[in-house]
C-alpha cells in the first residue's frame, strides 16, 4: 500500500500540539495526541513520531540534553523554519485549521484576516487560546514560582506587558510565565518581578493589616528563589529585562 504523504495543513495542526505539551510526556496514550490524531486520520502512533521530528530542531531540548528523531521529512523543516518564532501566524493559523476539523469542515488552505472588527476579535481569542495552552503546557501546568497546579487558578501571564506587544510577542510563549492569579496581578502591577537570572524579587511596597503575616508568607518567602523553569520556551531575558525596567516599581518612576 502507499504510504499516505502528510500535507502542510496536517503538520501545522501537529506543531500547534508540539506547543502545547510537554515533550517528554508526548506518546501514543497522550489524550491529545490521540484526539489529534482523530482529526487528521492519523494514527496516534505518527502523530506522536511527528512531534518526535520536530523534537530534533528545538534548540531549548538539545541544551536540556533532549533529542528529537533523528530522521524526518523536509516537510517537517520548513514547517519549522516557516513558524517557529513566527507566533501570531502560527497561533492564528493553526488554530483555525483545528476549528474547521472540529466542525467536519474541509481543510482552509487559505485562512486570511481582512480587518474588520469581528475578524480581529476573532484572531485575539484564537491567539490568547494558544498562548494559554502553550505556556502552561511548558511549565507543566504549575505556578512557576509556587508549584501551584490547580489550573482553574493559573493565568499565562505575559512578561512584556500585552498591550506594548507586537503580534508576535503578544502570542510567543517565551513571553510567557504561568502564574497563580495572586502573583500574576502582583506581577502585572510591579510588585514583582523575575530577574534574569530567574530569581524572584518582591517590592518593599506590599502591606497588610497583620503586622506583615501575610505579606511574608505569600510574597517575601519567595525572595530570591529561582522559579521553576520550562521544558521548553524559556523566559527572554529581553523580556524578563523589559519587566525589570519598565514595570517593577514602577510608580516610583513616576
Amino acid at each position: 500500500m502507499k504510504r499516505k504523504l502528510w500535507t502542510r495543513e496536517e503538520e501545522i495542526v501537529v506543531f500547534n500540539l508540539y506547543c502545547k505539551i510537554p515533550f517528554n510526556k508526548s506518546s501514543k496514550f497522550h489524550p491529545e495526541v490521540i484526539r489529534i490524531a482523530n482529526l487528521i486520520g492519523r494514527t496516534p502512533s505518527a502523530v506522536n513520531m511527528k512531534i518526535g521530528n520536530f523534537g530534533r530542531f528545538d534548540e531549548k531540548l538539545k541544551k536540556n540534553n533532549i533529542t528529537g528523531l533523528t530522521n524526518g521529512s523536509k516537510l517537517d523543516e520548513d514547517i519549522w523554519n516557516e513558524f517557529n518564532e513566527k507566533w501570531d501566524t502560527l497561533a492564528y493559523e493553526s488554530e483555525m485549521i483545528l476549528q474547521s476539523l472540529e466542525q467536519g469542515k474541509d481543510l482552509d488552505t487559505s485562512i486570511k484576516v481582512y480587518g474588520t472588527d469581528i475578524e480581529r476579535k476573532v484572531k485575539v481569542r484564537v491567539n490568547q487560546k494558544f498562548f494559554r495552552t502553550a505556556v502552561l503546557a511548558s511549565y507543566g501546568g504549575c505556578c512557576c514560582i509556587t508549584g501551584l497546579s490547580t489550573e482553574a487558578l493559573l493565568i499565562a501571564s505575559h512578561i512584556k506587558p500585552w498591550h506594548t506587544c507586537s503580534n508576535d510577542e503578544k502570542t510567543n510563549p517565551h513571553n510567557g510565565l504561568c502564574l497563580n492569579a495572586l502573583h500574576d496581578r502582583a506581577f502585572d502591577k510591579g510588585f514583582m518581578t523575575i530577574g534574569t537570572d530567574y530569581k524572584v524579587h518582591v517590592s518593599k511596597d506590599i502591606t497588610d493589616v497583620f503586622k506583615g503575616e501575610i505579606v511574608d508568607r505569600y510574597f517575601y518567602s519567595y525572595e530570591g528563589n529561582t522559579i521553576i523553569l520550562p521544558e521548553k520556551f524559556s523566559p527572554n531575558k529581553e523580556f524578563l529585562e523589559y519587566h525589570n525596567d519598565m514595570i517593577f516599581e514602577n510608580w516610583k518612576r513616576g
